[in-house]
């Protein structure tokens, strides 16, 4: 009785092993890959797959998704400027050639590698540095080239190239910023030199403007004060004073006008010379020579002999 016990635990025992290893599960965007007796037999696919026990073997389990790989590739430009370049290359195993990928290449990142490598060193040698900045995704798109018909007979696809980083050496970074930032300089210069001139000119024609204005109202002034003087003279002289008196008048009233603003003035500095009312009896007799003298002279100006002669 225990010798058919244990025959039977050994024989369910040995079912169960035969039953895990003969079923196996594939993951979500994988595939594996099947070998009878050393043999390629098959691709599995995700989902719950079977093979025949201890006869067929799981070798592989290739991942579908999309991987990247990322390349530094020191070389140099046209212009003897060493630069490290960095490529991403993003890369995946096709559907329909999952054995190709295992069996005809081993280390497909080598691979890979290898070829952007042999791309950039003879892309951007051809490149001024400058170029090699504005020109990049043209490289980018160089490798792709290069990389999709050499991989795709090894079952790889390449999805994108990406050029992600360009590094010159440290000194001429350095030389490029300090060029960069000589040209902002020279341009905030110029535009400050700009704004000087428009406030200088600003402020001119503001100054020509208010003296514009300052002289059309002093003018309008003297106007109006000629006007009262005028008024001034009719009206005293209809009470039968002679001008000569109404002039001395006049000139009194002005003086003591004018000594009255110099007084409200506290820092005035003016002396007034010969001042007492005699004095300005004579400066009236000055005055009134000084128009006598020029009345002539202004009326032969005026005639008509001097006027055809001119």
């Amino acid at each position: 009785m225990e010798v058919v016990i244990v025959l039977f635990l050994f024989c369910a025992i040995a079912a169960l092993v035969l039953f895990f290893n003969s079923v196996f599960v594939v993951k979500q965007k994988t595939a594996a890959i099947i070998e009878r007796f050393g043999r390629f037999h098959s691709v599995r696919f995700p989902g719950l797959r079977a093979k025949i026990p201890f006869v067929d073997q799981k070798v592989k389990v290739a991942n579908l998704r999309i991987q990247q790989l990322d390349v530094d590739v020191e070389t140099k430009t046209q212009d003897n400027v060493f630069i490290n370049t960095k490529v991403s290359i993003q890369y995946m195993v096709l559907e329909d050639q999952v054995a190709d990928s295992y069996y005809k290449l081993e280390r497909p990142e080598s691979q890979i590698e290898s070829y952007v490598f042999d791309t950039v060193r003879s892309e951007i040698p051809m490149l001024i540095l400058d170029d090699v900045f504005s020109n990049k995704d043209a490289v980018a798109k160089s490798i792709q080239q290069s990389l999709s018909g050499a991989m795709k007979q090894f079952g790889y696809v390449i999805v994108n190239s990406l050029v992600t980083d360009l590094q010159p050496e440290i000194t001429v970074k350095d030389a490029m910023n300090k060029i960069n930032a000589t040209e902002r300089l020279k341009q905030a210069a110029r535009n400050e030199a700009e704004a000087d001139k428009i406030k200088l000119v600003k402020k001119a024609e503001a100054e020509a403007e208010s003296k514009r204005l300052q002289g059309e109202g002093l003018a309008n002034q003297r106007q109006e004060i000629a006007r009262g003087i005028r008024e001034s003279i009719e009206t005293i002289k209809e009470t039968g004073v002679s001008e000569e008196e109404v002039l001395t008048l006049l000139l009194v009233t002005q003086h003591y006008d004018a000594v009255q603003d110099v007084a409200r003035n506290s820092s005035s500095n003016t002396v007034l010379m010969n001042y007492s009312p005699a004095g300005i009896g004579d400066v009236a007799s000055q005055i009134r020579e000084a128009m006598l003298s020029v009345s002539p002279s202004l009326k032969g100006a005026a005639s008509p002999e001097n006027v055809s002669g001119q």
